[in-house]
């Protein structure tokens, strides 16, 4: 009989029983920290940008020089020398004068505002008409708009994009701490177990879940280690556990994990080190083992695929994320549910959807079938949950949607 937690218990348990791993910050060069969970916060070192700068070509001028202009009376001005890119200003703007100036030039000391060259005239006698007054700061990025010395840019725990790696270089910040990656180690288990590339003979079935983990621990940042498909021989099995445990920062077993003569998962966890739970309330993933060995978790997951998606989704992710000291982010949508869903176990059910705009508003398409048939999965948005003490949604209630973003 498996004592069960229900899905926050099994979140708090992660959340207490498992700490940050230690040693885990490593340096990398900016150009490959996309993807990687920063190790501690950054902040900027130097103004960015580090001069005034206009964003439009024009002309730089004081702004009280136009002040009144019109199409019919406009601000004449003496013009200066042109400031070329990548080149200092080199002139002090006085009062009557106004400067040539590209998109992105250095705005002269002086001068408080740029005009766009389409409000201006050249009358060809070394003087520009100004058609549109300015005001100060007009069309001027200020020294240090963007970044100052000692401003924070980025936190500590934070999956960084290619945004981030943008910021960093334009801060000349060339290497970034960032957590080591976790190797995440995978067992398959199961007599009736061929891998992928192999026919299956009779009684047999394709190993999924050891592609279908390791494509999503690698979208969780972590590197998967595969042991290969072991035999239902426990003995054999143990001996892979003890090894994995060595080596790995998570070990994870695919099948094993139900109440049967076969299922020596239990037995291997609890001879590593100790059994946290056996079973959670919920569908798909109830027969779900959480143990530890030392520090190490050891978790027994289902053997059906959809099972090992949702419970390696919902928790494994978010014991990675502890484990890395990774700040997690959920994306959500609201929308109508196309059908009604029946539920009626006394746990919480976890359905995949297909979202579909439709009408003017997002439609979630239930997915029909068993845990078993993964392909049921393929090509889906994400997910929602009807609550263990509801019996269901009617066609047409608004559910919260959480997105398969990682």
């Amino acid at each position: 009989m498996l004592t069960v937690k229900t899905p926050d218990e099994v979140l708090e348990i992660i959340k207490t029983a498992f700490l940050p791993v230690p040693d885990r910050t490593e340096t990398v060069p900016y150009t490959e920290a996309a993807g990687r969970v920063l190790a501690e916060d950054i902040r900027a070192t130097e103004y960015v940008p580090a001069f005034n700068r206009s964003t439009v070509d024009g002309f730089a001028v004081k702004a009280k020089d136009t002040f009144g202009c019109s199409d019919s009376i406009p601000a004449i001005l003496m013009n200066t020398k042109e400031i070329l890119m990548g080149q200092a200003a080199g002139l002090v703007l006085t009062e009557g004068q106004c400067a040539p100036i590209p998109t992105g030039g250095e705005v002269p000391e002086g001068a408080d505002a740029v005009q766009m060259v389409e409000f201006t005239e050249d009358y060809k006698d070394g003087t520009t008409g100004i058609l549109k007054p300015v005001a100060p700061g007009h069309n001027i990025i200020l020294k240090g708009d963007d970044v100052y010395p000692g401003k924070p840019v980025l936190t500590a725990g934070r999956k960084l994009t290619a945004q981030d790696v943008g910021a960093l270089a334009a801060m000349g910040i060339m290497k970034v701490p960032v957590a080591r990656r976790l190797k995440v180690a995978i067992l398959s288990t199961g007599d009736e177990l061929v891998p992928p590339e192999q026919t299956p003979g009779p009684g047999q079935i394709r190993d999924v879940n050891s592609s279908l983990l390791s494509a999503l621990i690698t979208q969780m940042g972590a590197v998967p280690v595969f042991y290969g498909i072991i035999p239902d021989q426990e003995e054999l099995l143990s001996r892979h556990v003890e090894k994995a445990v060595q080596e790995c920062d998570v070990i994870l077993l695919s099948g094993g994990s139900s109440v049967g003569v076969k299922d020596a998962a239990c037995r291997i966890i609890e001879s590593q080190g100790e059994i946290l739970f056996h079973g959670i309330a919920m569908k798909p993933g109830k027969p779900t083992i959480f143990g530890k060995a030392g520090s190490r978790p050891v978790i027994g997951l289902p053997g059906h695929p959809v099972a090992a998606f949702f419970i390696t989704h919902i928790f494994i992710r978010k014991l990675l994320a502890r484990l890395s000291g990774q700040t997690l982010r959920e994306f959500k949508v609201t929308a109508l549910l196309s059908e009604s869903v029946e539920a009626n176990h006394g746990r919480a059910q976890y359905n995949g959807v297909f979202l579909e705009e439709k009408d003017g508003h997002l439609t979630a398409h239930p997915i029909r079938g068993k845990s078993g048939l993964i392909t049921t999965l393929a090509g889906s948005d994400g997910y929602f949950c009807i609550p263990r003490d509801c019996e269901g949604f009617p066609a047409g209630t608004a559910v919260s949607v959480t997105l398969y973003e990682l």
